[in-house]
């Protein structure tokens, strides 16, 4: 009679076998950096790329307009490669490095346009935004 008593009492305050899956937040483990630049959706479709403020700035940086999310996605990856050569590409406030952030911008964004073509379309639909200044930038896909 006491044995089966025990033998249940003995089940109840066993604990179960660890599980793989644990739970709670993962401690220990190294966690993605986020990205120090962003995009946000501009006039007539376009995306805007901004780098998140850093040093003395205290507005975010506009990296460049572009005329879709794949072209700011890709601007993005393109800044994240010119800034691991240039670590102290955004900090620099002299003219001459002002100069340089504007030189490494431009040239991120004329790259971008020349691997990722603006199709037809949409170079259409940006002349009938009426943004004349940004059209003769954008090169044009043939193929479209």
């Amino acid at each position: 009679m006491f044995g089966d008593a025990t033998d249940g009492i003995a089940d109840m305050a066993r604990q179960r076998p660890k599980s793989s899956k644990k739970r709670g937040p993962k401690r220990g483990r190294p966690k993605g950096t986020a990205s120090a630049y962003y995009v946000q959706p501009g006039k007539h479709g376009a995306v805007i790329v901004l780098r998140k403020p850093c040093g003395n700035r205290a507005t975010p940086k506009v990296c460049g307009v572009m005329p879709s999310r794949a072209h700011a996605q890709a601007l993005v990856g393109q800044l994240e490669r010119a800034e691991t050569a240039v670590n102290d590409l955004f900090y620099e406030a002299t003219d001459d490095g002002i100069e340089a952030l504007e030189a490494v911008l431009a040239a991120c964004r004329d790259a971008v346009l020349r691997k990722l073509p603006v199709s037809a379309a949409r170079v259409e639909e940006m002349q009938r935004a009426n943004e004349p200044g940004e059209i003769e930038r954008l090169p044009s896909d043939p193929a479209a």
